[in-house]
C-alpha cells in the first residue's frame, strides 16, 4: 500500500599497499567525492531534456545577434591581448585543473588557458544579458556549462601539459593505457569514465569491517549488531537507518574513517539497517514497506537491549524515513521509542530550491516515474550516470582528463567506490519519493498518511540534531536547515564545511574540517550563518556529547550479540551487503 499525499521537497586515505600515483589523483578523488550522488532520488536527466536545453542556448544566440556580436568583438580584443603576452585572465583559485606551475610559466600553455578562460567568460556573459525567461535561462546556463566544463584544455592530448610529460616518463605507454582505458569504457561502462580503482576494496574485508553480527533478518532489511569495544556501554541503543540508495557502510568505511567504529569505541551500543538490493520482483516495494521494515528492526534493537527507547540517526532518504516512522509512532501513542533523532544531510522541506529542480517539472517526473514502473526499478547505475552531467567537470572530465589523456588508473578512493557499490529503487518506492518532491507533505499537519496514521512531526518531541554539509549540492544546507522548525521538540543545526558525503565521513583524526553552531533557528539561513561561531574539526565529537545526554546513563557490556528471541547470524557485514 503506497503512501498517501494531501496536496496543498575529507581526508583521502588510500587502502594500505596502493601507491599514490600522483597526488593530484587523489586531489581529483576527494574534489569528486564532494559531488557524488549519495542517496537522493533524482528525476534523471534524458537525452531529449539535453536537446532541449541545447535548442534553448542556440535560440538565444540566435535572438541575440547584437549582444553576441557585442561579447565577440570583445573577446577578440581579449585574444589580442593573450596573443601579446599582456592578458592578466587567471583561473579561479580552486580550480584543480590549472594549479600546476607549467599554466603559468610556460608561454604555449599560459596563451591556450587564458584563451579557454576568455571564452568561457564570454560564453556566460552572452546567457545572463540576454533577455529570457527564467528556465530558458537556466536550461541555457546548464547546456553553456557543459560546453565549458567538456572544452577545456586539460581534457585534449596536446592542451594537456601531463599528457607529453607522461608519454616521455613511461616510453608511450601512457598512450597506451589511456587508450586500453578508453575502450574498456565504452565496452564495459556505458562509456563513461570509471571513477574509481575498484581493485583494491572488499566490503567485509577492509570497508563494512567493523565486528559483528546480523540479528534480524527479513526480506527488506538486514539489523547488524556491533560487538562493543568497551567494558560498559550506554543504556540507550543507536539504530541507523541508512539511505535507500548505495549501500549502508558509507558509515562504516576504512579503519579509522569509519563513523560506527568510532561510536563503538565511544561505548555506544550500535545497531545498523542494510537494506535488500530490489530486483523488479520487489517493484511494489514503497515508502510504506520501508518503514513497516525499520519499525521491525527498531522492535528487535529493543528486545535485543532491554530498553524502552533508543537513539535513532538516518540519513537522505533514510531520514524521511526515520522522519515519518517518528511521525507514525506519535500519532500511535508510542513516540517515547524514539528518544532522541539524528538527521544527516537530510531535506524534509522539499519546497527548497536544489540543483535537481532544474529538470524536476512535472513532466519530467511523470516520466521518470513511468520509466522506473516499465523496468521494475529505478537502477542506480544508471542514475549515477545521469548525475554526473549535473556535476560534469568534477565527475566526467576530470577522469577523462586522468584516465585517457594522462593514461593512468583512477584513484583507489573508498567513498568513490562505495559510491560505484549502487543499489535499485523499487518503482513505487521511487514514486512516492517524487511525490514527496513534489507535493512537500512533511511541512503540514497531516500532509502524509503513513500505515493508517496522519503524519505531523510537530507532534514529534524528542530531542533533534540535524548535520548539513555548507558545500552540498544534493540536498542543499539551506533546505536542510528547514527541519530546525519542522519537529515539536529540541533542534540543534550543525553545519559542516564539507559536501554531501564528506559531511558524513568526517572522523576527528587528522581533520582539516571546521562545523558552525548558531543556537538560534528562529534566524533566516543566511542569517543564521552569519552569526554562526566557528568551530574547527569533526563534529562527531560534538555529536556524541549531545548522544549522551540522551543515553540513559551506562550498563555493562553484553557478553554477547542478540538475544534469545533474536539470535546472533551471520556476521557483519551479513548477506544484503553483497547483493548485486
Amino acid at each position: 500500500m503506497p503512501a498517501t499525499f494531501n496536496s496543498g521537497g575529507s581526508t583521502s586515505v588510500p587502502v594500505a599497499g596502493v601507491a599514490a600515483r600522483a597526488r593530484g589523483g587523489f586531489d581529483q578523488a576527494r574534489q569528486a567525492a564532494e559531488q557524488v550522488l549519495g542517496a537522493n532520488p533524482v528525476v534523471g536527466v534524458t537525452r531529449d531534456e539535453l536537446l532541449d536545453a541545447g535548442r534553448r542556448l542556440i535560440r538565444m544566440l540566435s535572438l541575440n545577434p547584437a549582444l553576441v556580436a557585442r561579447k565577440q568583438a570583445a573577446l577578440t580584443l581579449e585574444c589580442a591581448r593573450i596573443l601579446a603576452g599582456r592578458s592578466d585572465i587567471r583561473p579561479e583559485p580552486g580550480d584543480r585543473r590549472f594549479q600546476a606551475p607549467v599554466w603559468r610559466n610556460n608561454a604555449y600553455y599560459r596563451r591556450l588557458l587564458q584563451m579557454y578562460l576568455a571564452w568561457a567568460e564570454c560564453l556566460r556573459e552572452i546567457v545572463a544579458a540576454a533577455p529570457a525567461d527564467p528556465l530558458d535561462r537556466e536550461r541555457a546556463r546548464f547546456m553553456a556549462n557543459q560546453l565549458i566544463a567538456a572544452a577545456a584544455p586539460t581534457n585534449t592530448p596536446f592542451g594537456n601539459p601531463g599528457f607529453i610529460a607522461n608519454a616521455r616518463q613511461s616510453n608511450g605507454l601512457s598512450i597506451l593505457r589511456g587508450l586500453r582505458n578508453l575502450v574498456d569504457d565504452v565496452v564495459n561502462n556505458h562509456a563513461m569514465p570509471r571513477q574509481v580503482d575498484s581493485r583494491p576494496f572488499k566490503p567485509g574485508k577492509n570497508l563494512a569491517a567493523s565486528p559483528g553480527a546480523v540479528v534480524f533478518r527479513n526480506t527488506v532489511c538486514e539489523v547488524i549488531q556491533y560487538a562493543p569495544r568497551t567494558a560498559r556501554v550506554e543504556a540507550t541503543p543507536l539504530l541507523i537507518v541508512p539511505p535507500q540508495i548505495n549501500k549502508f557502510y558509507v558509515l562504516d568505511l576504512a579503519p579509522n574513517r569509519s563513523f560506527i567504529e568510532y561510536a563503538v569505541s565511544q561505548g555506544q551500543q550500535v545497531f545498523c539497517i542494510s537494506w535488500r538490493n530490489p530486483t523488479p520482483a520487489q517493484r511494489d516495494w514503497g515508502l510504506e514497506t520501508y518503514v513497516t521494515a525499520a519499525e521491525a528492526a527498531l522492535d528487535a534493537v529493543l528486545e535485543i537491549t532491554a530498553s524502552p527507547t533508543a537513539n535513532m540517526m538516518a540519513a537522505c532518504a533514510g531520514g524521511i524515513t526515520a522522519a515519518v516512522i517518528a511521525g507514525h509512532l506519535a500519532a500511535v501513542g508510542k513516540a517515547e521509542r524514539i528518544h532522541s533523532l539524528t538527521l544527516l544531510v537530510t531535506v524534509l522541506d522539499t519546497g527548497a530550491d536544489t540543483l535537481l529542480g532544474l529538470f524536476a517539472n512535472d513532466p519530467a517526473i511523470a516520466a521518470a516515474v513511468a520509466r522506473s514502473r516499465r523496468q521494475g526499478v529505478l537502477d542506480g547505475a544508471q542514475m549515477a550516470r545521469a548525475f554526473a552531467w549535473l556535476r560534469p567537470q568534477d565527475l566526467v572530465w576530470g577522469f577523462v582528463a586522468n584516465n585517457y589523456v594522462m593514461g593512468n588508473q583512477p584513484p583507489a578512493f573508498d567513498i568513490l567506490y562505495w559510491n560505484s557499490d549502487t543499489t535499485r529503487l523499487p518503482a513505487q518506492f521511487h514514486a512516492d519519493l517524487l511525490d514527496v518532491f513534489r507535493h512537500n507533505p512533511l511541512v503540514r499537519a497531516n500532509g502524509m498518511k503513513m500505515l493508517g496514521t496522519p503524519i505531523d512531526l510537530k507532534q514529534v518531541t524528542c530531542d533533534v540534531f540535524i548535520i548539513a554539509g555548507i558545500n552540498d549540492h544534493i540536498t542543499p544546507w539551506r533546505a536542510c536547515y528547514g527541519a530546525t522548525r519542522m519537529f515539536g521538540g529540541n533542534a540543534r543545526f550543525v553545519l559542516s564545511s564539507s559536501g554531501h558525503i564528506q559531511s558524513i565521513v568526517n572522523p576527528p583524526e587528522g581533520s582539516k574540517a571546521r562545523y558552525f553552531l548558531n543556537d538560534n533557528h528562529d534566524l533566516p539561513a543566511d542569517q543564521w550563518l552569519e552569526q554562526a561561531e566557528a568551530h574547527p574539526g569533526s563534529w562527531w565529537g560534538l555529536w556524541l556529547d549531545w548522544v549522551r545526554g540522551h543515553a540513559g546513563g551506562s550498563v555493562e557490556a553484553p557478553d554477547g550479540l542478540g538475544s534469545e528471541q533474536h539470535p546472533p547470524g551471520q556476521a557483519a557485514p551479513g548477506r544484503y551487503i553483497h547483493q548485486r
